[in-house]
């Protein structure tokens, strides 16, 4: 059995009697077996939001910080954990958030700020190891296999440190899963929280899982949960005596995933940034035959060039956490607007809606020549677009697009296209012209 001292970062082989650290006397300790051989870490930033706006604003410490829009029909983006012992949580509408909390101190967030931590975080990660996989903007995947002869430490001690350099130089604290595949380190940094440090090691791993609710397998949301549960399925356990084939036969796909996570399975690799290939952004743009200024025209130009976005990212498959609308107006001035979400996109859909908001922003006097849709600061397509329950028309609109790249998968690209697609100028655009629609490297 070894022994980790999270305080001086040193492992000895002491066994679980060793209670206070022989080099620094800390009681910051954690024992495993298997240290030596686990290399796959899900990192975790705690109350990310709010721990930002703690940081920057001292005075709010020991105060419950809720982030969100303050009116009655927002919803909480994050609730720091003063809040959460209230029973405030993420998601949550904002007129119960003040019910059960009516002295928090609620703040509309800052998603540029937040995005800016969160690269200074992501680059401390990209100087430990290449084989970094961020999948949000305040949590990723880190495989540390091979990294002892250039470290000299394990595993363990070289993300333990890390926690550390991030917690004094960035001033957020980290939670983190130990493990051997990507799902389990995912579920072992939520075991424990804020600031954790949770193992998971092979040796038993059945009976560990076993209890666990079917909701700590990704892509098991509410609604799903809720048919697995009227077919007699709620803990790993049930689904761990349940023959693969006929998991297959009722969930499809699915039922496939939630065999092998159940049994601690997971053949997915931790993959590098996509910065890692030279492509910084996945874009196409269209310049016009005529200027334009009917908003609802440019809308529908709009969307056309969200489809292709869509396409493009799928192909390379590719996600991005920002989005971009460009604009250049009739006296050739580049107006740009973007957005950083929370998890990455390549959903058409999302595209045009973050696109439409900043159009309806824009001055309706101007008139443009060009305009074009991007995605940046990109990420692999696995983890892009998670369900959000609390959004039936998004996830309606999820499974539309689906449907569709199906379609046009087996028939052609061409073969089915929503209506706010058809064009009611053709002559208005230089859309079927190549030169003119061109992907932004």
């Amino acid at each position: 059995m070894l022994t980790l001292c999270l305080n001086c970062i040193q492992i000895f082989d002491g066994g679980l009697q060793l209670t206070i650290c022989p080099n620094c006397r800390s009681r910051s300790l954690k024992h495993h077996a298997e240290f030596d051989s686990l290399n796959i870490i899900h990192m975790d930033c705690d109350s990310f939001y709010a721990s930002v706006e703690k940081r920057d604003a001292p005075e709010l410490q020991n105060k419950p910080v809720i982030i969100g829009g303050d009116s009655n029909r927002s919803v909480v983006s994050t609730a720091c954990y003063i809040a959460r012992t209230y029973g405030v949580k993420s998601a949550m509408p904002m007129f119960k958030a003040k019910k059960l909390c009516p002295h928090a101190v609620i703040l509309r967030g800052n998603m540029k700020k937040y995005s800016q931590v969160s690269k200074q975080i992501v680059k401390k990660m990209n100087d430990l190891t290449p084989m970094v996989e961020q999948i949000s903007v305040d949590e990723a995947f880190l495989d540390l296999s091979g990294t002892y002869k250039l470290h000299k430490q394990l595993p363990c001690q070289l993300v333990a440190d890390l926690a550390k350099k991030i917690e004094t130089e960035i001033g957020i604290t980290i939670s983190i899963g130990l493990s051997y595949n990507k799902f389990l380190a995912k579920v072992a940094s939520d075991l424990e929280k804020p600031k954790g440090f949770s193992i998971l090691g092979k040796q038993n791993i059945k009976q560990v899982l076993a209890p666990f609710p079917v909701t700590k397998i990704w892509g098991v949301g509410k609604v799903f949960a809720k048919k697995l549960h009227n077919d007699g399925i709620e803990t790993f356990a049930d689904l761990q005596k349940i023959d693969e084939q006929e998991l297959l036969k009722v969930y499809g796909k699915m039922g496939s995933r939630l065999k092998y996570f159940a049994v601690g399975e997971d053949r997915r690799e931790v993959k590098a940034a996509a910065r890692k290939t030279g492509r910084k952004s996945i874009g196409r743009e269209t310049t016009f035959f005529d200027d334009i200024y009917d908003h609802d025209i440019l809308k529908q130009k709009m969307w056309d060039i969200c489809e292709q976005v869509h396409q493009d990212a799928k192909r390379l498959q590719k996600s991005g956490f920002t989005v971009t609308l460009k604009l250049k107006t009739n006296d050739f001035q580049t107006l740009t607007r973007s957005l950083t979400l929370h998890s990455s996109t390549l959903s058409a859909n999302i595209m045009y809606d973050i696109a439409c908001q900043h159009l309806d922003k824009m001055n309706k006097n101007l008139s443009y020549r060009l305009i074009g849709i991007s995605l940046s600061n990109l990420a692999h397509a696995e983890n892009a677009d998670p369900f959000d329950f609390l959004e039936p028309k998004r996830i309606k609109n999820q499974k539309v697009e689906n449907a569709m790249d199906e379609i046009r998968d087996r028939f052609g690209s061409s073969s089915v296209f929503k209506g706010r697609s058809a064009k009611s100028n053709k002559k208005s655009s230089k859309d079927d012209s190549a030169k003119y629609r061109k992907p932004i490297e």
